[in-house]
């Protein structure tokens, strides 16, 4: 597994901001290739400013899903209908609602 920072809670990437049973993804951002469980812990602890994916990067793979490990493409993510691919664990439908803190619209 990738190593993941900010204010982790357990090993399925949950952190102290959002730690539902479904908060089982972490993002890599683009400005620093790290993975981070969501924006507020890379607001917290990376001293930069964070950076959107832009539609043509979308095949990288920037989504880490927390219960099988495996990464996948924002692309995959983004068509995952909130469910791993890889593995069928669901995603929080809320996290949508940040898409477009990690990616460009």
């Amino acid at each position: 597994m990738p190593e993941i920072k900010g204010k982790t809670i357990d090993n399925q990437t949950r952190c102290v901001h959002y730690h539902s049973a479904l908060d089982i993804i972490a993002i890599k951002f683009k400005c620093c290739d790290t993975y981070y469980p969501c924006y507020q812990c890379h607001e917290e602890q990376a001293d930069h400013v964070a950076q959107v994916w832009p539609t043509t990067a979308f095949d990288t793979k920037a989504v880490l899903c927390g219960a099988c490990n495996t990464e996948m493409s924002i692309t995959a993510y983004l068509q995952s209908d909130y469910q791993c691919p890889f593995c069928a664990a669901p995603f929080n439908p809320k996290c949508s609602l940040h898409n477009h803190l990690y990616f460009e619209n």
